[in-house]
């Protein structure tokens, strides 16, 4: 622990095969935490090694059960609460992020502050948002709105008393188990802020279109699966999600093409919904500000098909009994 570091806050990383990108992560937190316990799911690049030179506690997860980051971040946070039992608050960060400086103090005395508060998370900045249209993308969805929220992402402080009282991350969860964590949280009496400062900086390196169309597979199991946990009043966690993606993704191009021969091909004027979707979703985004707001719509637009694959394996998963394992974008 350096002079300057938090004895209130240590830091829990996860991650597998990063390489430099973990390197920049562990160097960003040693100067600013108590603690530095990274999990490594696998790798095969030197990540445990090197974790271990610059003093981090290394837990190396069992190959022989499914990796998930919900089970690497419980892993990490039990690891912390037996070398470190009066940490108060644990920064939660992937292997591929940047802890920016002056965040861990600005989150520590916000929680310090608020005991009402679960969790706290930042601005989290793509990296390089202008490398590729997915960087873009995903620059665009790290940038939630500021206040209180119903939910925040896996790059957040969390009260360890807070996490530790509902159970921690469901492990099993391939996707969304961040928002199915404050779910419960909320359900316990606690709260989620969005701070407005600059919390991380993110390194998706996505280039290829193919790594963007997993990414959203995975969204869409991630709905359907959040919607089976939570779906029913009050909390209808991703209904709405779901219902979106199943109508864009799976009902309309079904009904369009299976119609087309009774119809004369009539019915697939119905394909006409999306470009005409895509033009209302652009306005709006305009109107709000967007920088490329026909980019993104066609995005939006499109990541219905690949959103209702992830849906259809999700529910196939649960019928048969062979649930999903991880669906990885980055290899």
């Amino acid at each position: 622990m350096s002079a300057a570091a938090l004895p209130s806050v240590a830091a829990v990383a996860i991650g597998k095969d990063e390489g430099d990108r973990l390197k920049q992560c562990l160097r960003s937190l040693g100067p600013h935490v108590s603690h530095v316990v990274y999990v490594d799911s696998g790798s095969s690049d030197g990540s445990v090694e090197f974790a271990r030179s610059i003093g981090a506690h290394v837990v190396e997860l069992d190959p022989k059960i499914a990796f998930t980051a919900a089970r690497a971040r419980n892993a990490g946070v039990e690891r912390l609460s037996q070398i470190a039992p009066d940490v108060k608050y644990a920064q939660l960060i992937d292997g591929d992020c940047e802890l920016v400086d002056g965040w861990i103090e600005d989150a520590a005395g916000f929680l310090d502050a608020s005991p009402e508060y679960a969790a706290a998370a930042g601005r989290l900045r793509e990296r390089f948002p202008d490398a590729s249209v997915y960087n873009y993308l995903c620059d665009v969805e790290w940038n939630t709105p500021v206040g209180d929220a119903d939910a925040c992402g896996g790059i957040a402080m969390m009260r360890i008393q807070a996490f530790q009282a509902v159970g921690g991350f469901t492990p099993g969860l391939i996707a969304g188990e961040e928002p199915e964590l404050c779910v419960r949280l909320r359900q316990h009496g606690w709260k989620i802020r969005r701070l407005d400062v600059d919390m991380a900086l993110h390194d998706v390196a996505m280039s290829r279109f193919s790594q963007w169309w997993k990414r959203a597979i995975r969204s869409g199991h991630a709905y359907a699966q959040g919607a089976d946990l939570h779906g029913a009043p009050p909390e209808r966690m991703w209904v709405r999600e779901s219902r979106r993606t199943v109508a864009w993704g799976l009902l309309l191009p079904v009904l369009a093409v299976a119609f087309a021969p009774a119809t004369s091909g009539l019915s697939l004027l119905l394909l006409l919904a999306y470009p005409f979707n895509v033009a209302r979703i652009a306005r709006r985004l305009r109107s709000e500000g967007q920088s490329r707001p026909w980019t993104l719509a066609f995005f939006l637009m499109l990541a219905k098909l690949p959103e209702a694959i992830g849906w259809l394996r999700f529910q196939w998963g649960k019928l048969t009994g062979n649930r999903s394992k991880l669906i990885e974008y980055k290899t």
